[in-house]
């Protein structure tokens, strides 16, 4: 199949969380190898018309994105990610989703979730455990079917909001699960 992936995708990065085994720093300025967690994550969205980041305070990006906070801060991947989702300027088809604390995912990664979500409502990527990653690409129009109200969104699990869809899981290759909670993970991707 020849996916046109240069028009109507957009991107999120989610980087408001409490890195609380990290001393409560803010992830999106932690460095590997010269770069910020921020750039790195910006990065993957390569083919994205437009990105937002989702965090309490902005860290210089070389690609132009927008910063914005859900409110009340602090409210979970979901309310991050659907406040993200209001900010776009544009209405994309496809919406990406990325934790910033995923420093090994690339724009080779988007686009095989991009082509996996293809005839599905989406797409995510899974750890060689299986697990769910906050790495993913959505039909626009059938999150907003599945959208909950804004009281809702404030804490609510990821898991919950996806489960009524179709997705498609994508098994991560070489480490593109990794993510980084803690600092002995930063130390072992030789941050």
């Amino acid at each position: 199949m020849d996916l046109d992936l240069t028009g109507g995708f957009c991107g999120v990065v989610l980087a408001g969380g409490t890195a609380a085994r990290m001393d409560g720093i803010d992830k999106a300025s932690v460095e590997l190898h010269g770069r910020t967690l921020l750039e790195l994550a910006v990065d993957a969205f390569l083919d994205a018309d437009e990105v937002v980041v989702v965090a309490p305070a902005s860290v210089p990006t070389e690609r132009p994105v927008t910063f914005v906070c859900e409110d009340p801060p602090r409210g979970g991947p979901v309310a991050g990610f659907l406040t993200g989702l209001d900010a776009l300027l544009r209405r994309p088809a496809h919406v990406g989703v990325l934790a910033v604390d995923m420093p090994r995912v690339t724009p080779a990664t988007v686009r095989r979730l991009r082509e996996a979500a293809a005839g599905r409502d989406g797409a995510f990527l899974v750890g060689a455990d299986g697990r769910r990653q906050l790495a993913g690409v959505l039909d626009a129009a059938r999150l907003a079917a599945v959208r909950p109200g804004h009281e809702e969104q404030h804490g609510m699990a990821l898991h919950r909001l996806l489960a009524p869809l179709d997705l498609a899981l994508v098994p991560a290759t070489g480490d593109e699960a990794v993510d980084i909670d803690s600092w002995a993970d930063l130390r072992d991707l030789g941050g």
